[in-house]
Parts: C-alpha cells; sequence; structure tokens
C-alpha cells in the first residue's frame, strides 16, 4: 500500500523498502479546459545536485533531450506533448545503486514549455502527483498528489530523491516558481 505524502513531508524510501534497487518516477498531470488556441505541453525535468544544491554541470539536467544522466543511473522515457490519457504523462527511471556518490539530490520538476508566451500557468493544470513505483515489481510506493494551489506559476519542484545516513528518503517539495524552466535552470547553477 502507497505511502501518500503531504507539501513538505518526508518518507524513508529505502530503509522502508530493504532491498530496493531501481525505481520508476511518474508524473502526471491533467490540463483544466483552456480556450487560449494553442496545446498546452507539460515538461518532467530531474536536476542532480551536488551538496551545494547545484548541477556540476549541463550533463545533470535530464530532460526529453537530455535523457540519461548520473553515468546511466537516471532516464528520462520521453516527453508526452499532450497529458492525454490515464496514468503516469512521463517517467524517470533511477536505479539508486548506481547514482554516483557526488549526487546527493535529485530535483523532479514539471515546467510548461512556452508558459509566459502561451499566457499558460500552473493555474490551468489539475489532477498533478508524482509518484514512485519499485522498479521491478511496478508496486507504487509514494505518492504526493500536488493538489490546486498554483495559480500564475509556469513551473513546480514535485519532490526531491535526497540522501540521508546511506538510505535514500523523498521529500514532498510542492514549490512553485514563475519564470518557468528559465528559473529554475538558473537556481540549480545553469545558464
Amino acid at each position: 500500500m502507497a505511502i501518500n505524502l503531504s507539501k513538505g513531508q518526508k518518507v524513508d524510501l529505502t530503509k522502508s523498502n530493504p532491498g530496493l534497487t531501481n525505481i520508476t518516477v511518474g508524473l502526471g498531470w491533467d490540463t483544466n479546459k483552456y480556450d487560449g488556441g494553442q496545446d498546452f505541453d507539460l515538461d518532467a525535468s530531474v536536476f542532480l545536485l551536488n551538496a551545494e544544491g547545484k548541477c556540476a554541470s549541463e550533463k545533470d539536467f535530464i530532460f526529453y533531450n537530455n535523457s540519461t544522466g548520473a553515468e546511466g543511473a537516471v532516464v528520462h522515457n520521453g516527453d508526452n506533448r499532450t497529458g492525454e490519457g490515464d496514468g503516469d504523462d512521463e517517467q524517470v527511471t533511477v536505479e539508486l545503486q548506481n547514482v554516483p556518490a557526488s549526487i546527493e539530490k535529485i530535483a523532479f520538476t514539471i515546467t510548461i514549455h512556452e508558459g509566459e508566451a502561451r499566457n499558460q500557468n500552473f493555474g490551468q493544470v489539475s489532477n498533478s502527483y508524482v509518484r514512485i513505483l519499485n522498479g521491478t515489481s511496478n508496486e507504487e510506493l509514494i505518492r504526493y498528489d500536488l493538489g490546486e494551489d498554483f495559480s500564475i506559476e509556469t513551473a513546480v519542484v514535485v519532490g526531491e530523491l535526497y540522501r540521508h545516513n546511506g538510505e535514500w528518503k523523498f521529500s514532498a517539495v510542492g514549490s512553485g516558481y514563475q519564470g518557468g524552466l528559465a528559473s529554475l535552470v538558473s537556481d540549480y547553477g545553469l545558464n
């Protein structure tokens, strides 16, 4: 049975699931009725962060055009441009035991592609969530439903995997940003 988290909650991932070595992180969302005439394309991105909370290089920014990082331990499984259908819209697989020691935190984000230019924001998005599945059995271990707390934001840090005393934990972040992907990239130390 999956653990449902609220914003700000943290939970042990590997300590409470002994033998867990690989996971799938599923991100999903729906868009509300939108009549702006433009497509509504949300994108999942992953930032691989060092002890300072920054990406060491561009290679630590994982998205649909740079789908593999952490020496192959983190893989973005493709871009869904519409969010149509049930289930996860985008997925990222993580081989926990193969993540290099220099990476202490893995941040999962959702951004609206060209959100400002298209006058789109997370106030027009509903049913967004992140969930963590056992990569072997597909059992849902953790789920965090973001709720409807956003209005003008165009980017959201949904959650973070991080190392603590040799174990992996997950934190439900749910923090919104204006400025879209550019503001996230800048905050994580990239240009």
